[in-house]
């Protein structure tokens, strides 16, 4: 069975065409367009991955890992970021919160994949 992977991001376009990407590598894709959205989607279904925005209307990207990491059922899921926030601090404040990668927009598609697959195979060989 494939991993599965939720995108959160309140760009509609962008989610679905990183998902299009994702299923083209063999993956599932769960999408979700806000930060209350995308964390009942990981609670009720716990992914392999969680690729997450940082501005979104509802809550920050760094609230929802906030509330995620705090859910024993969402603790250890890997998130990496993808975001057009280019400044160092978010970049620190990301990584210092538990993300496994704090990446930038405009994205290769290819990058992000391949970093999403470390992380799911790196969080398997912890467990």
């Amino acid at each position: 069975m494939p991993d599965r992977v939720l995108i959160v991001d309140d760009e509609r376009t962008l989610a679905r065409v990183i998902g299009i990407r994702f299923k083209a590598a063999g993956f599932e894709v769960a999408t979700a367009f806000s930060g209350e959205s995308g964390i009942a989607a990981a609670t009720a279904d716990p992914p392999a991955a969680i690729v997450l925005d940082v501005r979104m209307p509802d809550l920050t990207g760094f609230e929802v890992l906030d509330r995620l990491r705090a859910d024993p059922r969402t603790a250890s899921i890997p998130v990496a970021f993808l975001s057009a926030n280019v400044q160092d601090s978010a970049r620190s404040a990301a990584m210092a919160a538990g993300a496994v990668a704090y990446l930038t927009k405009p994205y290769d598609p290819a990058d992000v994949i391949a970093v999403v697959t470390r992380a799911i195979d790196a969080h398997r060989r912890s467990a």
